[in-house]
């Protein structure tokens, strides 16, 4: 190093000329640079062994703390909590946080916020992985398992003034709506999927086709409890620290973790009369999904989706629906034709199956679908909440659930839908045989804009989520790369 300093092109030529003339100053400036770039040297040196010994002492430190759960350095741990749904981004955590209690993770979180920027530790809570794109991932961090924070247990109040449920952030949607319905009720608002954390869809926000009447998941809660960024324990809701519990709702983890929620309750009926129809038409697929999402006691969900080029839908959907008219049903063509398919359902009791068969002819009577493709079915309310778990158990069985997921979920404007429809569906998308392509409305006035979901101004927009699943090996339309470019189309 010094033999580079002093044949560094400052020394040379005029500076050698320089030196003839001024001897004992530039004698004493090569001194002043020496000196200066030595220090600089020693300097980052010393930052740099500081700085390796903070990131080498930092999983000691993680040990020594005093935790009722535990930290988990193996690889097996560590592999596993580098992958999520996307199945994209795999990021290696240092350690895996299996917590027992909501102290653990305050505990953790301010040991880490103490550290200081120079341990470069992130930390993100995972809950049953099913984020995209590796949000619940920390490279070289510290994951959170939030499925292991187990307690307390579940508590349903039911009294006659207020009805809710306080459960862990941890805790799985379908678990509670098996621990509601034992009490004869359940949650007003669900995802398509029940298998995920009550932290993951309330950090999100938690759609499916009920929020069109209760809103999305994160309008259904009156209370959390939260562990911010410096770990710190935090009770809050809209009366007490307003902010906080509006941030934290849709808001991706960035404002805190959720520990506990208080979820709002209904009465839970025991039967769901399930219902398919086609049209070929969007304007009247959409002017008929809005009419429903305003119509007095008519259905209690409703979504679409879109259908390109399948041969022999109606017949696959005859193993899980019956149609209205089997002979026209059979009959119906669905080769190279882009259609729409509005899914609806109704919620009863078996006391209740006259009157709501009624109600479901007469709403139906005043859609402008194709009448040869109506199918219905009735299944249990449970067995429809969790019907996508089905798929999943079909789909793990022949290995194809652990591939990439290039899911793209938008929310479109109403006045921009027509538009958007016309150049996508046909177009940019020719086919859906890679996952489905849903589309339903939803009504703003049932969403809250304090919270950090950000959604269109108008009173309807649409929610429009492509849920494609790529073949890894493929480089042709149903590769991962044709996927990824389609949706930067979109």
């Amino acid at each position: 190093m010094m033999i580079k300093l002093l044949h560094h092109p400052l020394t040379t030529n005029k500076s050698s000329y320089r030196k003839m003339r001024y001897p004992s100053f530039s004698l004493l400036r090569e001194h002043n640079i020496l000196f200066i770039r030595g220090f600089m040297i020693l300097f980052l040196s010393c930052i740099t062994i500081q700085l390796n010994f903070c990131i080498s002492s930092t999983p000691s430190s993680l040990k020594a703390l005093p935790l009722e759960g535990h930290f988990s350095f193996e690889e097996a741990d560590l592999k596993h909590a580098a992958s999520d749904f996307g199945n994209r981004y795999q990021s290696h955590p240092m350690a895996v946080l299996h917590p027992k209690s909501v102290s653990d993770i305050a505990n953790t979180i301010k040991h880490i916020w103490n550290l200081g920027p120079s341990s470069q530790l992130s930390v993100a809570a995972r809950g049953h992985g099913h984020s995209l794109q590796g949000q619940a991932q920390a490279h070289g961090g510290v994951v959170i398992n939030m499925e292991s924070l187990s307690v307390p247990e579940m508590q349903v109040h039911t009294g006659e003034s207020s009805l809710y449920v306080d459960v862990s952030g941890g805790e799985l949607w379908i678990n509670i709506l098996h621990e509601t319905l034992r009490y004869g009720f359940t949650p007003r608002s669900w995802t398509d999927y029940l298998h995920l954390t009550v932290g993951g869809t309330l950090s999100n926000a938690g759609v499916s086709g009920q929020a069109f009447r209760h809103g999305p998941q994160i309008s259904n809660v009156q209370k959390l409890e939260i562990v911010t960024g410096t770990g710190e324990v935090v009770n809050c809701s809209e009366e007490q620290n307003g902010e906080l519990f509006h941030s934290v709702l849709g808001g991706l983890g960035q404002f805190g973790i959720i520990t506990r929620a208080r979820i709002f309750l209904e009465p839970a009926p025991a039967m769901v009369k399930w219902i398919r129809v086609l049209y070929a038409d969007f304007t009247a697929f959409i002017r008929d999904q809005e009419k429903l999402i305003f119509a007095e006691k008519a259905f209690d969900y409703v979504e679409g989706f879109v259908i390109i080029n399948r041969t022999g839908l109606l017949n696959n959907w005859s193993s899980s629906f019956n149609p209205q008219d089997p002979v026209q049903a059979s009959e119906f063509k669905s080769d190279g034709r882009t259609l729409f398919c509005l899914e609806l359902a109704k919620y009863y009791n078996l006391e209740e199956t006259l009157l709501v068969n009624q109600e479901v002819e007469k709403h139906l009577s005043r859609l402008n679908y194709i009448p040869s493709t109506l199918f219905l079915t009735e299944v249990t309310y449970v067995d429809f909440l969790d019907r996508v778990h089905t798929s999943e158990v079909k789909l793990r069985s022949k290995g194809l659930w652990d591939v990439p997921h290039p899911w793209l979920n938008l929310f479109i404007p109403k006045t921009k839908i027509h538009h958007f429809a016309e150049v996508v569906f046909g177009n940019i998308v020719k086919e859906t045989s890679n996952g489905p392509v849903l589309i339903y409305p939803v009504n703003k006035s049932k969403w809250d804009n304090r919270t950090s979901v950000v959604i269109p101004e108008e009173d309807i927009f649409y929610l429009v989520a492509f849920l494609a699943s790529a073949v890894p090996s493929s480089n042709g339309p149903d590769g991962l790369e044709h996927i990824l470019s389609r949706n930067k189309k979109f």
